[in-house]
């Protein structure tokens, strides 16, 4: 069998800046009234990202493959290959701005160069480390500094005497209004990465290349379910340790004092672990959001997905200058990380429902297609985030 790793991939990849920003901003404002969100993520991640994991398995392709070749006609080819690249990129774009400005913000607390400096310092690193092939050592290391960061927050958690009754009164009076539409919009974006389901579908198709299907989707599933259910609780813990510092205190959160969560176990050295923590969640995720849309862009125009390959860099390239060029905008930084996440949860929708018609193929994936129980629970979860992101809309007007 295969050592894959990839589910663990996946949940290092959305436990970036936007999950830590987004889930402090949440407890921070909301306490845990929007932890059915969460839990919402949660779920609908483990649903969609088997899914991708399945279809690499069982076709050897990735996603991006697998959509274009949903038809024989050159004209429905084209459109699919022209979504996909409009959804992943402008997806994956503004994304990396999130992750580049969430590093950026780690960095400043150490040396004060201003956040758009150190996003351009961050791109050429995440430039290089790409440019280098060896993307998964980098990352191995960075994933490790994520759990520490993540241990912090454990420790800190119970450290401070959490208050169990009032988290369950809040989780028990769910929120969703008006006021609430664009964090929890961020949280489902933060969580259900559309790019993750490409990297998922490629990382199998590759890793898993000759094993026996039916115990590679098995030991995939499996691995995926715990690697992102250990991520949830982060997010989740992350949320509470916010919601104890700030919800209903006279301090309000911002990028600058984000790390008092943290005081209760750390004290005066919580701001700089908290920053070091998100400077290595931001350049983890830096790495992984154009890598995937590399793989997205390749497979949809049947381009080499070789990582030394010109067009493969090329289009990794281009995603990292984007977003160091929308981090370097002037935007303030939470507003960034949040925008970056909502826009995810609007863009959802349009991969997800190509997830969906793909994984019906019988065909393509004989008896490895979706059966009723992942057909509702993907379509549960695609209605009710075009349901959020027309409510978002109308809420604007």
């Amino acid at each position: 069998m295969a050592k894959d790793k990839s589910g663990y991939i996946i949940a290092a990849a959305f436990i970036g800046p936007g999950t830590v920003t987004t889930a402090s901003v949440a407890g921070a404002n909301f306490g845990f009234h929007l932890m059915w969100a969460l839990l919402f993520s949660i779920i609908a991640t483990m649903v969609l990202q088997d899914m991708a994991a399945r279809l690499g398995i069982a076709t050897g392709k990735g996603l991006a493959t697998n959509l274009k070749d949903i038809s024989d006609k050159p004209a429905f080819r084209a459109l699919f290959a022209v979504l996909i690249v409009a959804a992943v990129g402008v997806g994956n774009a503004a994304y990396e701005s999130g992750n580049l400005t969430g590093a950026a913000i780690g960095l400043d607390a150490f040396v004060s160069i201003g956040t758009g400096n150190w996003a351009m310092i961050l791109g050429a690193i995440s430039a290089l480390l790409l440019y280098s092939g060896k993307y998964k050592v980098i990352e191995s290391v960075l994933v490790v500094l994520v759990i520490a960061m993540a241990v912090v927050f454990f420790v800190t958690l119970f450290a401070a005497g959490p208050q169990w009754t009032d988290m369950l009164s809040q989780a028990m009076q769910p929120q969703l209004d008006v006021d609430t539409i664009t964090m929890i919009l961020a949280l489902i974006g933060t969580t259900i990465v559309p790019y993750n389901l490409f990297l998922h579908a490629s990382l199998t198709a590759q890793n898993y290349a000759g094993e026996d299907k039916a115990e590679s989707i098995a030991a995939s599933r499996k691995q995926s379910v715990m690697a992102i259910g250990f991520g949830g609780l982060i997010t989740l813990v992350v949320m509470a340790t916010a919601m104890m510092a700030f919800f209903s205190q006279a301090a309000t959160m911002d990028a600058s004092n984000m790390g008092q969560q943290l005081e209760p176990v750390l004290g005066e050295g919580a701001q700089w672990f908290f920053a070091a923590g998100l400077f290595a969640a931001g350049l983890t995720s830096s790495i992984t959001a154009p890598l995937a849309a590399s793989y997205a862009v390749c497979g949809a125009f049947n381009l080499s997905q070789d990582m030394n390959s010109r067009a493969f860099r090329s289009i990794w390239m281009a995603i990292i200058a984007t977003g160091v060029i929308i981090a370097g905008m002037g935007f303030k930084p939470l507003s960034a990380i949040l925008f970056a996440q909502a826009a995810n949860g609007l863009l959802l929708p349009v991969v997800a429902i190509f997830l969906l018609v793909v994984m019906n193929k019988r065909e393509l994936l004989g008896p490895f297609k979706n059966g009723k129980a992942s057909n509702l629970l993907g379509a549960l979860v695609v209605a009710f985030v075009v349901c959020l992101g027309a409510y978002k809309l109308v809420s604007l007007f």
